[in-house]
């Protein structure tokens, strides 16, 4: 409190502009916390915060450590499915096949097991992870947000966490939400159409598609509409060059270049790493990026370590779980370089923005709402030729073909509209998870019902995701940040569009006028400096309907 008076009193209108923006977020993120409250209060907030904190921990650690399985009673049931997988998958001593909820087995047997009944049951496993016992701890979380916020003075806890964001109120983002609702949804009906043909090619009293089925059709209708076989496009993605590549290309791209870093790590298989720019290490970071016994089961950049103008490095570590543990020519999904990729955005973000005096403008300090934009764009280089030859490259020395590439790039942008629908019924459970006063919330009948309002694809029974929806967490009320900085990212790549994906004059001033700044600017700010122009949502628009025809 002391501090906090101290802050109060002082006289910043002579200082610069970052320092003013200092001490201005310095008093309102004292206020957010509390610390202006009666002691009484203070004393509350500070054991709600604390038992948050336990509680959201508790969560992820029941999601990390609930690996369910199914049982494959013969290999006839791994039909469809890559070679390199089924060699991975032998039976057990009991003659059944085990496959996993953890992602290197979920993923590509939700893609191409032919097998529907199995995928099902797959599934339905991979839904429930977590409960029932984080169905508890989410209700409990929720309700001492709540308190949270209203002894903060806010309506509830929805209202808190926008205040701070790009989008201000929960109104706006709802209004989001049916915006993006309303441009996805024909391009969204008419995918959805074509999966119920296609399935009903395989079972003619077939009447609607089940979000199970869903990436399994789009991997046929891209195989067949497309002539795209992901199993063939895996072949080119080893994990050791895609890691090497990832490396030269955003080494080149930006004029940087990287080093190994002799440093303790954690686990086996961690390595680390320093970013030059020149002779001058302007960063440095991990890469753990194999699953192992109780690790975080997802892909996430976080950071370490801020840096500080002359005091200190900013360092990163991404946690991911890719294939190559064991052998680093182990085949990788090409989504799955997308991934590493998006991640890697966030981290080049983090290092190039960790040379501000003032320690909370260091790294990804942008809102919230706006931290996905800089990766999101990224994720286009895996789709340009150009690009891939850093990336691509079979067991046996040959570079991803062009005509191959090309067909990618037709069949990529297939699922977008159900993509996008589908993200808006994420978006509308985080949001109205939190815009109440949990004690009338129903987390099953919400989360249904935003789905049948905004998904094309209706609810499953006995499934409960939300008690592994590790975003519910993480971004509470704000899980539109994906979608609002995804339309960002569309207006930002124009800039590349027009100029060339590794013209340097733009790679500069992106990483300079953009990156580099970190948090020293409100994001609309950053991105109209780097545009010449406010951001908008009609690229995002064209986007959808220019591919849709």
């Amino acid at each position: 409190r002391p501090i906090y008076e101290a802050c109060l009193a002082v006289d910043a209108s002579s200082a610069d502009a970052l320092t003013q923006r200092e001490l201005e977020h310095t008093l309102r993120d004292y206020r957010r916390s509390g610390v202006n409250q009666p002691e009484e209060i203070r004393e509350r907030i500070k054991k709600l915060n604390d038992e948050l904190t336990a509680l959201d921990q508790e969560f992820s650690l029941n999601v990390r450590a609930d690996v369910r399985s199914i049982k494959l009673d013969s290999a006839s049931e791994l039909a469809g499915l890559p070679e390199d997988y089924i060699a991975d998958h032998p039976p057990g001593d009991d003659g059944k096949i085990t496959i996993t909820t953890d992602y290197p087995d979920y993923v590509p047997f939700s893609q191409f097991a032919h097998n529907d009944a199995r995928r099902f049951e797959l599934y339905c496993a991979f839904k429930n992870r977590g409960y029932p016992k984080n169905e508890t701890i989410l209700k409990e979380i929720l309700t001492k947000r709540h308190e949270l916020a209203n002894l903060l003075g806010y309506k509830n806890y929805a209202d808190y966490v926008t205040e701070t964001k790009m989008v201000k109120t929960p109104q706006t983002v709802r209004t989001f939400i049916d915006e993006v609702s309303r441009i996805a949804k024909p391009r969204a009906q008419r995918e959805y159409n074509m999966l119920l043909n296609r399935l009903k090619q395989i079972d003619p009293a077939a009447e609607k598609v089940g979000d199970w089925q869903k990436s399994y059709l789009e991997e046929l209708i891209r195989q067949e509409q497309f002539q795209v076989d992901a199993k063939e496009i895996r072949t080119y993605f080893q994990f050791g060059h895609v890691r090497d590549g990832i490396l030269k290309l955003t080494g080149e791209l930006f004029g940087v270049h990287y080093r190994p870093w002799d440093t303790p790590v954690w686990a086996p298989n961690v390595t680390a790493y320093e970013m030059l720019d020149g002779d001058t290490v302007i960063g440095r970071f991990y890469l753990d990026l194999h699953p192992r016994e109780n690790k975080y089961k997802h892909a996430a950049h976080f950071g370490l370590q801020c840096g500080v103008k002359g005091r200190q490095l900013p360092t990163a570590a991404l946690i991911c779980n890719f294939p190559g543990k064991d052998d680093e020519t182990e085949l990788m999904n090409h989504s799955d370089v997308e991934t590493f990729l998006h991640e890697f955005g966030h981290l080049l973000h983090t290092l190039f923005s960790g040379n501000h005096e003032w320690s909370r403008f260091s790294g990804i300090a942008t809102e919230l709402d706006f931290v996905e934009a800089p990766s999101q764009m990224l994720e286009e280089w895996v789709w340009n030729m150009q690009s891939l030859s850093y990336l691509a490259l079979s067991k046996d020395g040959q570079p991803i073909p062009a005509d191959l590439v090309k067909k990618m790039v037709a069949a990529k942008e297939f699922g977008t509209g159900l993509f996008a629908t589908h993200q808006m019924f994420y978006a509308a459970t985080s949001i109205n998870f939190y815009d109440c006063d949990p004690a009338t919330l129903d987390l099953s009948k919400t989360m249904d019902q935003m789905q049948l309002n905004y998904s094309m694809f209706e609810p499953v029974a006995d499934t409960h995701m939300y008690a592994n929806f590790g975003h519910l967490i993480g971004y509470s009320a704000m899980y539109v940040t994906y979608m609002w900085s995804l339309v960002i990212s569309q207006d930002l790549f124009s800039q590349f569009e027009q100029a060339g994906l590794f013209d340097p004059a733009t790679a500069q001033k992106y990483r300079k006028i953009f990156l580099a700044q970190g948090g020293a600017k409100d994001a609309a700010d950053l991105v109209q400096d780097f545009l010449g122009r406010p951001y908008s949502i009609e690229p995002f628009a064209q986007w959808l309907n220019d591919d849709a025809q």
